[in-house]
């Protein structure tokens, strides 16, 4: 075993991620070729370890693979600007105020149709009707 290496289990393991996920990551290209053992097995260093944990934590706060690949270019590209991160952020943060919003929105629907509906034994039910209206 190379020193300061570890199994992929571990690198799991310390970054919060299955190895599944760390395999996956690898194969989107997001983590650089990792060294391998003479029996061919994954090594990772604590770069990779960490590069693992932002990815994480941009999982996190539900950016999508697309934008974890550009911001882990950006974050390992020294000479970025940071306007370009700023504007991944700003644009992901919109549509998670559009989200909430829709959400919001369903949620004031279906707290409103629950009220209306007597639930009880009659057979009219003001969620079905709703729900049938085309």
């Amino acid at each position: 075993m190379t020193t300061g290496h570890v199994a992929i289990g571990e690198a799991a393991q310390r970054s919060g991620v299955s190895a599944r996920m760390v395999r996956h990551y690898e194969g989107l290209g997001l983590l650089p070729a990792v060294a391998r053992t003479e029996s061919g097995y994954r090594q990772y260093g604590e770069a990779d370890i960490h590069t693992l944990r932002f990815i994480k934590r941009s999982r996190d706060l539900g950016f999508s693979m697309e934008e974890i690949a550009e911001l882990v270019g950006l974050w390992n590209n020294r000479r970025r600007a940071s306007s370009s991160v700023k504007r991944i952020a700003e644009k992901h943060l919109g549509e998670l105020e559009q989200r909430i919003a829709d959400m919001q929105s369903m949620r004031n629907t279906l707290a409103h149709l629950v009220h209306c509906c007597h639930g009880d034994a009659r057979p009219d039910c003001p969620i079905l009707d709703d729900l049938s209206k085309v």
